[in-house]
């Protein structure tokens, strides 16, 4: 996401004859990792560390982008396997000192057993690179059964939220913390009978609330380095585009540029709407606070910001919204997936072409035929499809990722895979 505009940083390193240093190529290839995760025991990612600094800006020049050698040799080797994690603190040298935000506690590296899913699960694929960026600001939240539609129904409700951060990556990691407590908070509340709408909008305020006192109470008492520039990290924020997951509903409320698109029949349907500053509407709307769109390597509010809502910026409002767009849309027969990521992938790669390639991963791997018997379905075969689906669905995350950063995506990538196939004699 091209988020914070605050002047050229035309400075930087130069390419010489000289051959690069291993440590350049090594330092290259971190950021190009493609991080696969797994559901685990704690409700949580396992990733190993990643490097994290400076606030993301637009930069002239090509000093932060590796060369087309240096890209497509860390595509090649970006998979990394799981058995190679470090396990704990400590096991890698700087772990601690990359960072950004010491105050917010990050997932253990260490690696947990993962957990059996219930079959009506939907099956789900993930992926994440920093890509050409210096750091990475995405964060992604993913929690099967979170909740129930009612509190004494057995229907579960799953929860699925992409963030793209700006400025510094720490609320977009707090989002990831917190999002989903909060949208559960609202959806159980006793006595509250309201529509979907009404419940997304307030977890979104309740989100930008915490945000806010947050990053006031780190200005005093925890330091962070995006404080080094802004003090009391208001210029921080972040996108959210959150999808819940009922048996017939799919419930989609996006506050930023980050995307959520639908796979269904064979076509791409588009659930949320970029929030972009010369959007006739945001438009219109941020005029009418007071504010201005200002063209600068295309339109931003006051010239600094690429998009018109965000969880966070706070010397931003009014003009910077964190009220989110909701979209409640029944599930059909003929739903094959859905897709949510950052606009590293969206930028790049257009919706039809992003559910075509994990339409064909889905049907690449279909999952073998039940067993006709009079009783129950043989065990090894339910075993055999769930593996099946989750591989076809990390197999399009990936392949996706990695089409984003051969069409020189400029920004972090995350990618979330849906398998929302029901079964069709």
């Amino acid at each position: 996401m091209a988020g914070l505009c605050r002047g050229a940083n035309i400075g930087g390193e130069t390419e010489t004859a000289k051959p690069v240093e291993p440590s350049s190529q090594s330092a290259r290839r971190r950021r190009m990792e493609i991080h696969q995760f797994r559901f685990v025991a704690s409700d949580t990612a396992v990733a190993p560390p990643l490097e994290s600094g400076r606030r993301k800006r637009q930069r002239l020049g090509s000093a932060d982008v590796p060369s087309g050698r240096a890209c497509d040799n860390a595509v090649q080797n970006s998979i990394v396997d799981e058995r190679k994690i470090p396990a704990g603190p400590g096991s890698e040298k700087d772990a601690d000192s990359n960072k950004c935000c010491p105050s917010i506690s990050s997932s253990s590296s260490e690696i947990k057993p993962a957990v059996e899913l219930a079959s009506d699960v939907p099956k789900f694929g993930m992926t994440s690179v920093c890509g050409r960026r210096r750091d990475m600001e995405d964060a992604v939240s993913i929690h099967p059964s979170f909740s129930r539609e009612v509190p004494e129904s057995s229907t579960d409700l799953h929860f699925y939220g992409v963030f793209d951060g700006h400025g510094c990556s720490h609320v977009a990691m707090k989002c990831k913390d917190r999002m989903h407590e909060i949208v559960k908070d609202e959806l159980e509340r006793v006595g509250e009978n309201d529509s979907w709408e009404n419940k997304m909008k307030r977890s979104f305020s309740r989100m930008d609330e915490e945000v806010t006192q947050w990053s006031t109470a780190v200005g005093i008492t925890s330091p962070c380095r995006c404080e080094l520039r802004t003090p009391q990290c208001d210029a921080v924020g972040s996108t959210a585009v959150v999808a819940v997951v009922t048996p017939d509903k799919i419930i989609i409320s996006n506050c930023g540029d980050s995307r959520a698109v639908l796979g269904r029949d064979g076509k791409a349907v588009p659930l949320s709407v970029d929030h972009k500053p010369d959007r006739p509407d945001e438009l219109e709307r941020i005029q009418e606070a007071g504010g201005r769109v200002i063209y600068w390597d295309g339109a931003r509010v006051l010239g600094v910001l690429a998009m018109s809502r965000a969880i966070g910026d706070n010397y931003l409002k009014p003009y910077v919204i964190s009220e989110p767009e909701v979209t409640v849309i029944d599930r059909t027969d003929e739903d094959d997936c859905l897709i949510l990521a950052t606009d590293g992938l969206w930028d790049v790669v257009s919706n039809e072409t992003a559910c075509g390639v994990a339409r064909m991963c889905l049907q690449s791997l279909k999952p073998p035929s039940p067993v006709r018997s009079p009783g129950n379905q043989d065990a090894t075969t339910i075993s055999a499809a769930r593996e099946s689906s989750d591989k076809a669905c990390s197999d399009a995350s990936i392949l996706l990722t990695k089409l984003a950063l051969a069409r020189h995506s400029t920004d972090n990538v995350s990618v979330v895979v849906i398998d929302l196939r029901k079964n069709r004699s």
